[in-house]
């Protein structure tokens, strides 16, 4: 296991907080890890009957319009699954009817502590999408076979969106 021996803030963002930590290694050695802080974030297959609810919005790190499940990022000290009901009025217009975690994962574990977590939820439509001022996205319903083949074709590259999509793939007749 590794020990941090200190770091240093060098920026911290509406975000994301970069630190560069000193570390002793197990072997004694030391050594530097680069770790962007994140508050973490939710991300939801929604269910309407046998269709997916998607959003497309264009992603500046990536300079490429994606097609993702809904999600946003978690604020100080909310609850996980409030924030993927917040998320998904705010992206889809819909409230659940039933909802369920299926699984957490790290983003980039490497260099981030960016934990997402991963919702089923059957739902039904309340109103129109309100997203945030600063998002503008298209939300989309799609067959959910037809979003199983995007994903097996690799135009689907979002990685929270195949790891919740082949998920509840595996589960969604169980559940």
């Amino acid at each position: 296991m590794e020990k941090s021996l200190g770091f240093k803030t060098y920026f911290e963002g509406k975000v994301v907080k970069l630190e560069k930590h000193e570390v002793e290694l197990e072997n004694g050695s030391k050594s530097f890890r680069e770790v962007v802080r994140h508050p973490g974030a939710v991300a939801v297959v929604a269910l309407l009957e046998d269709r997916v609810l998607m959003v497309k919005q264009y992603r500046f790190p990536v300079e490429d319009d994606l097609l993702e499940i809904p999600a946003g990022k978690l604020e100080m000290g909310e609850d996980p699954l409030e924030c993927a009901k917040r998320e998904l009025m705010e992206e889809t217009g819909c409230s659940p009817k039933k909802i369920t975690l299926m699984t957490q994962l790290y983003t980039s574990p490497g260099f981030s502590d960016e934990r997402i977590y991963l919702y089923l939820a059957e739902v039904e439509r309340n109103s129109a999408p309100n997203p945030d001022e600063d998002e503008i996205i298209d939300a989309i319903e799609m067959p959910f076979e037809e979003v199983l083949q995007l994903i097996l074709e690799g135009k689907i590259r979002d990685g929270k969106t195949i790891a919740g999509i082949l998920f509840a793939d595996r589960i969604r007749n169980r559940w």
